[in-house]
This record gives structure tokens, C-alpha cells and sequence, in this order.
């Protein structure tokens, strides 16, 4: 099982609990898809796009679920990156972490599986 990442506003997120589903962000709307990260690429994802944000939380998914709406394209860096053209089954989820923020502003990331 390959596990990737979603970086998330808590609101969202339990919003997401309540319908069932994820349909994604603002930018996941405006880009056509939901982004996601592989537990290598979330520091970074988190500073450029995080940054100072308190209340979030990293939902952990197991991408193998999410079958072929699931596609890995290149981006920053042009590292490949998960993108979902679709909406997260809340099923595909495997566990959701509080992102605890310091006091520079960035945040502490736990160990994360690959």
C-alpha cells in the first residue's frame, strides 16, 4: 500500500466527516482535481503553502483505493505529485493527524510511512 497526503484546514476536514466526502479545497476546485503528497514532499508542501496556518490536520490515505481517478503528474521540482480527479472516499482514509504549529510558524511533521 502506497500512502500519500493531504494537508487540511480541521473545519474542512470535519466538514468532510459530516457529508461523507471530501470534495476538496478552493485550489483543488480552481486546478480541476485534489492535491495530495507523498510523505516526502509534506515539509515542503507545508512550508510553501502552510505557512503560520494553525488548526490542520494531515489526513494519511491509502492511494491504492482510489483507483485510476487517481494520477501521478509532475509538478515542483517536477516531482510527481498524487492528484485525484474526483472526490475522496472517505474509506481511502487510514488516519488523521493534528499538525501541530511552532512558534516560527512552521510545523511539526510526524514520522510518516511512504
Amino acid at each position: 500500500m502506497v500512502k500519500i497526503y493531504k494537508i487540511c484546514p480541521a473545519s474542512a476536514w470535519r466538514e468532510a466527516e459530516r457529508q461523507g466526502v471530501y470534495l476538496g479545497s478552493a485550489d483543488d476546485a480552481r486546478d480541476g482535481f485534489i492535491h495530495f503528497s507523498t510523505a516526502a514532499q509534506v515539509p515542503e508542501t507545508l512550508r510553501k503553502h502552510y505557512f503560520g496556518q494553525r488548526a490542520l490536520f494531515l489526513v494519511e490515505i491509502d492511494s491504492d483505493a482510489l483507483g485510476s481517478e487517481l494520477r501521478w503528474e509532475r509538478s515542483r521540482n517536477e516531482e510527481l505529485f498524487p492528484h485525484l480527479y474526483g472526490e475522496l472516499d472517505l474509506g481511502a482514509v487510514i488516519m488523521v493527524m493534528n499538525l501541530n504549529i511552532r512558534s516560527d510558524g512552521g510545523h511539526d511533521v510526524p514520522e510518516l510511512a511512504p
